[in-house]
């Protein structure tokens, strides 16, 4: 099988300065972008959640699987290259290959929330305080059956 940037290769590339925006939280923009090189942070509100330097990570595909507004801004940390797909999820459609890669990344992201949710679970077992709802996060993750996604959370909808 193939690697995601050996699918990209034909792809249109753009560089980025630092400080540019490749996708805005709450806007839509049927685009897919995938790092070729550089730092990219991606933000929820004004809250970090990562710095990303793979090349081959891939940026907007819950958005555009989801077909909701993108759920975070992603801004370039230094100079960046990327592919851009602008009809993403046509791209997606035309690739079975691409498209299972990319069903395994988030399988695989899926893992490791599930992971580090069983290991809070496990530390914080015998704590009554908030951290009695990760069984209730657990339960939510592995048993969720396809319905409506809603981006952001109950507590708190603008994430």
């Amino acid at each position: 099988m193939r690697s995601i940037l050996e699918h990209c290769a034909a792809a249109r590339r753009e560089r980025l300065e630092p400080g540019a925006i490749l996708l805005e939280e709450q806007e839509r923009t049927g685009r897919l972008f995938v790092l070729i090189e550089g730092h990219v942070e991606v933000l929820r509100g004004n809250t970090q959640i990562a710095l990303i330097k793979e090349p081959g990570s891939i940026f907007g595909e819950m958005s555009i699987l989801l077909d909701l507004p993108h759920t975070a801004t992603v801004k370039a940390q230094s100079a960046v290259e990327v592919h851009v797909f602008d009809e993403a999820p046509r791209f997606l459609r035309s690739d079975p290959e691409i498209a299972f890669l990319i069903a395994k990344l988030l399988a695989q992201r899926l893992n490791a929330a599930t992971t580090y949710l069983v290991d809070l679970k496990r530390q914080f077992a015998d704590q009554s305080n908030h951290l009695e709802m990760v069984g209730e996060v657990l339960e939510s993750l592995v048993h969720q059956q396809y319905e409506e996604v809603r981006p952001g959370s109950d507590r708190d909808p603008g994430l």
